[in-house]
């Protein structure tokens, strides 16, 4: 194995439960039904994406641009506030990896100003070498396209490189890319899809570490 591809919501960094709750209070505010059920479908979207799925949701005439404005304004209140939360592990992986000879990069369907804020708030930029974001394709996950992108640009084959991810979605672009699959749930529970997708699933990213340094040597 060569490379090692993360995800960033909800494997770097908590951020899919804050972003969640910022979807819920604006839903809430302007009375709009099904809300929780649509964010579980958009994880792993990008914006074209899922503007097409909340659009499909509550019709046409839906001021998309509108609701996206709100409940970014209030996310972005929320980290302030609170902090960008760091997942349990992450650190100590991407410590790891730097000096093990593996190629890092990322593969995150938001937007690039966002995914560069973040990393750059966590102090974590200089980890990847290879930052592939939502707004470079046209359609994310569940498409393959991000990964093989990502892949292109490290110069790694997508069967020799592991995709580490969250969400059914995250999962079924990775596998459609023909990589090596590592599932850490977060919001949703893997059902039968995801174990058949999924080379293995592992509890956080401490448990990945291990995972990693163990292939690593038996390899």
């Amino acid at each position: 194995m060569k490379a090692v591809i993360f995800d960033m919501d909800g494997v770097l960094f908590d951020t899919e439960r804050v972003c969640m709750k910022a979807w819920m209070a604006v839903a809430e505010k302007n009375g709009l039904p099904g809300m929780e059920e649509l964010f579980n479908r958009v994880i792993g979207l990008n914006a074209n994406d899922s503007r097409q799925m909340v659009l499909k949701a509550y019709g046409e005439d839906f001021d998309y641009p509108a609701f996206r404005q709100e409940s970014a304004e209030y996310f972005q209140k929320d980290i302030r506030e609170n902090g960008l939360p760091i997942k349990p592990g992450v650190p100590e992986i991407l410590e790891w990896l730097k000096g093990s000879g593996y190629r890092v990069g990322l593969a995150s369907s938001t937007r690039s100003e966002s995914v560069l804020s973040h990393l750059k708030q966590a102090e974590m930029e200089d980890y990847f070498s290879v930052v592939i974001t939502g707004d470079m394709i046209e359609h994310s996950k569940p498409w393959p396209d991000i990964y093989l992108l990502a892949c292109r640009k490290l110069g790694v084959e997508p069967e020799r490189t592991y995709a580490v991810e969250d969400s059914p979605n995250g999962i079924r672009s990775a596998h459609a890319a023909g990589m090596w699959t590592i599932m850490v749930p977060d919001m949703i529970v893997p059902d039968e899809e995801m174990r058949q997708l999924s080379r293995v699933i592992l509890k956080d990213m401490r448990e990945v570490l291990v995972y990693l340094q163990q292939e690593k040597e038996r390899r």
